[in-house]
C-alpha cells in the first residue's frame, strides 16, 4: 500500500504559476530519512531546500517519489485557478501512475483528487501529516526555482525577491512597466486601483 499527498504553492500571486506538489511513499516509509518535513511555510528557505535536495536523493533510490505539475498564469487566467489546481491535481496523479486501488491520498485544506482515489480531506495537513508537508515542500521549491529563472527575463518586477506576490513595490512596478506575460491578468483587474494608491502616497 502506499500513501500520497498533496497539496498547492501559490495560489494567491500576482504572477507566476501555480504549482501543486504530489509526493508518494510506502505506508510504512520511515520518516526518520528525510527529517524535519512539516508545512514549507514554516521553515526557512536553508531548511525546506535541505529536505527538498534530501527527497531527490531518496527518489533516485527508489524511496519515494514526487511530481510537481505548474498551471501557468494563463492557464489560470483562462481556467480560474481552483480549476487549474484540479487538473494538475489529475496530471500529477497520471504522471506517477498512482495505483488507484493501493494508494491512500491525503490532500491540504480543500483539495481533492479524482473521485477514483481512496482520499481523505485535512484542514491545515501540510503541518498535521508529513507526506502533505512533503508535497508543499516540493511545490514550493519547484515554484520558487520558476520564479527565479524568470526573474532574468522580467528582472524589472522583482520576481526572485518576492516570487509574484502582490507585494508594494511589485505593484508599483506594474503600474509603471505593465504587465509581463508571467502576470495572472484575473488577479491584476484593479491594477488601476494600486496606481491612484501609489500616486497619491
Amino acid at each position: 500500500m502506499f500513501v500520497a499527498g498533496i497539496d498547492e504553492a501559490g495560489r494567491g500571486p500576482i504572477a507566476g504559476p501555480v504549482a501543486v506538489g504530489i509526493a508518494v511513499v510506502k505506508d510504512r516509509f520511515d520518516w526518520s530519512l528525510i527529517p524535519g518535513v512539516t508545512d514549507s511555510k514554516k521553515l526557512s528557505e536553508k531548511k525546506r531546500a535541505a529536505i527538498f535536495a534530501q527527497a531527490k536523493a531518496l527518489k533516485k533510490e527508489g524511496l519515494l517519489d514526487y511530481e510537481v505539475v505548474l498551471m501557468s498564469a494563463k492557464q489560470i487566467d483562462k481556467m480560474g485557478v481552483s480549476k487549474a489546481i484540479a487538473a494538475a491535481i489529475e496530471k500529477g496523479c497520471t504522471k506517477l501512475n498512482l495505483d488507484k486501488k493501493r494508494t491512500y491520498i491525503k490532500l491540504d485544506g480543500l483539495l481533492k483528487a479524482p473521485d477514483v482515489f481512496s482520499q481523505e480531506t485535512i484542514i491545515k495537513g501540510d503541518q498535521k501529516e508529513k507526506i502533505i508537508g512533503l508535497a508543499s515542500i516540493c511545490a514550493k521549491e519547484i515554484r520558487d526555482a520558476y520564479m527565479i529563472k524568470v526573474d532574468k527575463k522580467f528582472p524589472e518586477y522583482g520576481f526572485a525577491i518576492h516570487k509574484g506576490y502582490g507585494t508594494k513595490n511589485h505593484r508599483m512596478m506594474v503600474c509603471e512597466k505593465g504587465m509581463s506575460t508571467e502576470h495572472r491578468e484575473s488577479y491584476c483587474q484593479n491594477r488601476h486601483l494600486w496606481c491612484k494608491v501609489n500616486t497619491s502616497s
